[in-house]
Order: C-alpha cells, then sequence, then structure tokens
C-alpha cells in the first residue's frame, strides 16, 4: 500500500506510458532508469508465462498429457509447450486492438475473478469454522522469518503487486490525474480484502484430521487443490466448478494484463535510450506493436527453459526492485516540479517516501540470497547492454548521467551482502535476527538520503521532460455552419496575399 500511494502521486503528476521505466529517467537519469526499467522488463516479462503455467496446472488435471510429472514443477511436455505459446500469443493478439479491447475483455474477467473467490470464502465460512485451527502449532508455527520469507518467495508479494499495471497504462486512459491514484490504492486494498476472506475460510474449514500431522504436511488430491478439496468434504458441489473457472480466468486475465504492461514498458526502454529506437513505434491505436512481438519471444524462452519457481522468485525481486523508483521519484518530483497540480498529495512526503523506500529493501532482502545472485546476475546483464548499446550510438560519457546513479553500486553491493550472511533463502545466518532487520532498515535509509541528493538538477529534469513530451490531440471544435461573411473594408496588401496562397 505505501509503494502504491507513492505511485498515486507521481503518476498523478507525470503519468507517462511505461512509467516504471519512464520516472527513474526524468529524476536521476539515463543510468538509473536503466537499470530499474531493466529490471522491471524482466520481471514483467516473466509474469506471464507464470500466469500462462498456472493456468495450465489447472488444466491439466481435464485434459491431460501438459505436463511431465508433477504438474506443479511446472515441466511442460511438447504438447504443454505448444499450449503455452498459444495462450501467449493470444494475449498479444489482445493487446494488438489496443487498451480500448484490453480493458472491456479484463473488465469482464475481473468481475468473475472478484466474485468467484468471495462467493467460495462465504460459503465455506457458513458452513465450516474451527476456531481452534488458528492457534493450531502456536501462533505463527515458523516464527517472524517464516513470515517475512513467506511474503517475498511465497507468493504474497508476487500476489498483491499487480496494481503496477496502472502506472504502465496511465498515458492511455481518460482523466489519469484522479483514475491512477484510485486505481492504484483499490487494487491493494481489495486484493487484501479478499486474500484474508479465503485464508480465512481455509484455515478455518481444515479438519482436524487434516491437520494430524501439522502444516507443513498438508496434502491435497491434485485434481482439486486447497479451497477446492474443503469445499467437496462440504459437499457444495458447485464451489469446486466456480474455482476451477476462477482458477482458469484468473491467470488468463493477469497474462493479459502483464503482456500489456510489457509492451508499453518496451516502449519506454526504447525512448529512454536502452532499447533499439525500432520499439519507439507505436501503431494507429497507440499500441507498442514491436515491443509486443519482442516481449512474445522472451516470454516463450521463459516458459520453455526457466524452472517455474526461479521465475516466481525472481519476477517478485526484480519488480520490486524496480518499484524503488517510485519513492525516490515523490521526493525528486517535489523538488523539481514543486508547483505541479497533485490531485493526491502525501502527508509528510519526504517522510513516508523514505519509509516506503525501507519496505522495499526489506523485501528484496527477505527474498534471500539463491534469489538476490540472480538478481545481480540480471542487472550485470543489464548494464552490459545499456554499455553495447551506448558505445554503438558513440553517446559520449559527459551524457551518462554517472553521477545521479552514483547511490546504486552502493545499494545493490549492501543487499548482496545483506542476503549472503543474512537467514532467508540459502543465506549464511551469519548476522542473527533481528540484527539483520536493522542492519537492512539503515542501509535503506543512508541510500534514500544518498539517492535524493544524487537526483538531475531542475535545469536538467526540465530539459529531460521536454525532450519526451507527448503532444496532447487538440480537442475537437465544432464548425460554423455559416459561410464566412466578407468585409468590405478589409484590404489585403501584395506580401499578405502572397503569405496566403502559400499557406
Amino acid at each position: 500500500l505505501l509503494l502504491a500511494l507513492c505511485f498515486a502521486e507521481v503518476t498523478g503528476v507525470l503519468p507517462l506510458a511505461g512509467g516504471i521505466a519512464r520516472l527513474p529517467y526524468l529524476t536521476h537519469g539515463n543510468l538509473t532508469s536503466a537499470v530499474l526499467g531493466w529490471t522491471a522488463w524482466v520481471g514483467y516479462n516473466t509474469a506471464a508465462p507464470i500466469e500462462t503455467i498456472v493456468m495450465l496446472e489447472y488444466l491439466d488435471p481435464w485434459v491431460g498429457g501438459l505436463f511431465t510429472g508433477d504438474s506443479s514443477a511446472g515441466n511442460l511436455t511438447p504438447l504443454g509447450c505448444l499450449v503455452a505459446a498459444a495462450a501467449l500469443a493470444l494475449f498479444v493478439a489482445i493487446n494488438w486492438w489496443g487498451a480500448a479491447a484490453l480493458t472491456q475483455i479484463n473488465s469482464f474477467i475481473t468481475w468473475i475473478k472478484l466474485l468467484a473467490p468471495i462467493a467460495v470464502g462465504a460459503a465455506i465460512l457458513s458452513l465450516r469454522f474451527e476456531p481452534a485451527n488458528f492457534t493450531h502449532g502456536g501462533f505463527a508455527p515458523t516464527g517472524v522469518e517464516g513470515v517475512l520469507a513467506a511474503v517475498s518467495s511465497g507468493g504474497v508479494i508476487f500476489a498483491l503487486i499487480g496494481f503496477r499495471h496502472a502506472i504502465d497504462l496511465a498515458a492511455e486512459v481518460k482523466r489519469p490525474q484522479v483514475t491512477i491514484p484510485l486505481a492504484l490504492t483499490l487494487a491493494v486494498a481489495v486484493c487484501v480484502a479478499v486474500y484474508l476472506l479465503l485464508q480465512t475460510a481455509f484455515i478455518g474449514g481444515l479438519t482436524a484430521a487434516e491437520l494430524e500431522h501439522g502444516w507443513a504436511k498438508l496434502s491435497f488430491d491434485k485434481k482439486f487443490g486447497p479451497l477446492a478439496a474443503i469445499a467437496a468434504g462440504l459437499g457444495i458441489v458447485w464451489v469446486t466448478a466456480m474455482l476451477h473457472t476462477g482458477a482458469l480466468l484468473g491467470p488468463f486475465g493477469g497474462g493479459l494484463v502483464a503482456t500489456g504492461s510489457m509492451a508499453r514498458l518496451g516502449y519506454a526502454l526504447s525512448q529512454n535510450g536502452f532499447f533499439p529506437d525500432v520499439l519507439n513505434n507505436l501503431s494507429k491505436r497507440g499500441v507498442p506493436e514491436q515491443a509486443l512481438l519482442l516481449n512474445y519471444l522472451f516470454g516463450l524462452l521463459v516458459v520453455l527453459f526457466v524452472p517455474f519457481h526461479e521465475a516466481v522468485a525472481i519476477c517478485a525481486a526484480a519488480i520490486t526492485l524496480s518499484f524503488a523508483g517510485g519513492p525516490l521519484a515523490v521526493y525528486a518530483l517535489r523538488k523539481q516540479l514543486p508547483e505541479a497540480a497533485r490531485p493526491f498529495r502525501l502527508p509528510a512526503a519526504s517522510l513516508f517516501a523514505g519509509v516506503t523506500f525501507v519496505v522495499v529493501t526489506m523485501i528484496i532482502y527477505w527474498s534471500g540470497w539463491n534469489t538476490a545472485w540472480r538478481l545481480g546476475l540480471l542487472v550485470a546483464i543489464g548494464l552490459v547492454v545499456f554499455a553495447v548499446k551506448m558505445h554503438r550510438d558513440r553517446v559520449p560519457r559527459a551524457k551518462l548521467d554517472l553521477i545521479q546513479a552514483a547511490w546504486l553500486p552502493p545499494y545493490l553491493l549492501g543487499l548482496g551482502l545483506l542476503a549472503y550472511f543474512g537467514n532467508y533463502g540459502g543465506g549464511s545466518r551469519a548476522i542473527p535476527f533481528p540484527w539483520d532487520l536493522a542492519a537492512a532498515a539503515a542501509l535503506a535509509v543512508a541510500i534514500y538520503c544518498l539517492a535524493n541528493r544524487c537526483r538531475l538538477s531542475d535545469a536538467t529534469a526540465h530539459r529531460y521532460r521536454e525532450q519526451f513530451d507527448e503532444p496532447q490531440p487538440e480537442p475537437p471544435r465544432t464548425p460554423d455552419p455559416r459561410p464566412p461573411e466578407p468585409d468590405p473594408t478589409e484590404r489585403i496588401e501584395p506580401a499578405e496575399e502572397e503569405l496566403v496562397g502559400a499557406s
């Protein structure tokens, strides 16, 4: 919610296509936007393949032959690969028709995604609720560290960062200054409410026999899944049918919107000078078609060659790192555009953004060492791509915003060391809990202060904004049906006659 509120303010000031990549460019320059935009692009391009695999996993018990062995491992058969490629192609085809078609289809899917879990949760709660389940094994049986690890690697962040798509599609929305802040905050609030309902129904609906061997040994029929198995045990068959419908449409809607977002992100990275200029072209519908095709090919490679659980961890960590530009943009734009209209204005903006930056740092740290080193490798690859592009375009060193990116090396190095010596995801546990959290918070505060000092000067930021200002179409004028009346007293000079003829 803190992240969504930060982006609610900055997108209200600058509603841009691919805002996750464009905003850092306009506040901290090309190198910062290259790192954050690249990590966002990689994270986005794993999102649609992840949703596709999940959709096929729910489809496999009814179709069969889509996976080799356990479907939860995400290993596809040749038939599964063809179905996944077709699903990704369908996402591209729908987005090809523009934001209007995307909105109409996704609105229908969203209502089903929203109403189905509410009906399921309410049905289970009305038939069985065991309060003792909430204290089975003690409060937080895996400890505080288990809770924090679940935020990053257990799918919590992945499930709640869908609000990011509103940021990237902001340029194609009517009244973005009002609509986008509202969409960002409501997206988080509604998701939290729905997930809390489902978790409460799930925990309260379990039987003593299912919990006999503890939480770690919970097991359900592969064909049903946890909530559907509980519903089947209660005899509410319609819930099972609704769950499977939602389980198919949910990932479909997620993959559909992710595909549209990452196309806008590729377009933004092209405008920033990171990707080739060919991705900077828009169709008549305002769709970056070449970026859509590039992302399709990348997503296909992820489906075919990246293990499912690694894709989920990399997606969450990469996108969260890209979110670091949000709180930094709040502070920078308050200095660079102090008089700009802010339909949504954060109270105590500097403190609010600082706390949010600490939260971003914590989430990346909780991802653990196994994810952190992969994230570091991705950043290194992005820097190589950026260096090659700058060398090929013969961009002089003076035009690289190196000073504005001076906060990135100590931040990334500090995160890597914390993850290695920390207590999550393969860390050595050399720093005991809670001193590791204190070290992460101290790193975040120090880097936040440094990054704010490294922002672009007001004059440079103004020049960058002018460079990428997108002309707005003039409102249509109602023509006057009456012919103009000649003015008998008007005399056109010869020079004016020549000018009229030329025009």
